[in-house]
């Protein structure tokens, strides 16, 4: 073990033996835990930092993004299916809402492949 591993063994051990860890707020319950093991060592607390603040990445917000505007594309075109009202949903704005999932499905796939790139020309160094 290393030497802060010991220390910190220790410390948990003297606060259990003063019972300064009983009753404490999910005891007995497993830990939430990030899986992290796939993010690089040096940006995972940054991550961690940004996460907490609820910034994410440009391609999750895209993801979100995407998911939304094609759950609006779904609904508009069915109630105006269901409704048989020609005007209520124009087919052009339908057309600029579809252009617009393109796009966010694009920029989706052009970050992961960035990442992807990216992490191959690591590997190679």
């Amino acid at each position: 073990m290393r030497t802060l591993d010991l220390i910190a063994e220790r410390r948990i051990r003297e606060a259990i033996e003063r019972g300064e860890l009983k009753d404490l707020p999910g005891e007995g319950r497993p830990l939430e835990l990030d899986d992290d093991s796939l993010v690089p060592e040096d940006t995972r607390a940054i991550n961690r930092v940004l996460k907490n603040a609820g910034f994410v990445p440009p391609e999750v917000q895209a993801l979100r993004e995407a998911a939304q505007l094609n759950q609006t594309l779904a609904e508009t075109g069915a109630v105006s299916a269901a409704l048989a009202e020609p005007g209520s949903v124009s087919a052009a704005d339908r057309r600029r809402g579809l252009q617009r999932l393109a796009l966010l499905r694009t920029r989706i796939e052009a970050a992961y492949l960035d990442r992807v790139i990216d992490r191959l020309s690591r590997r190679a160094r």
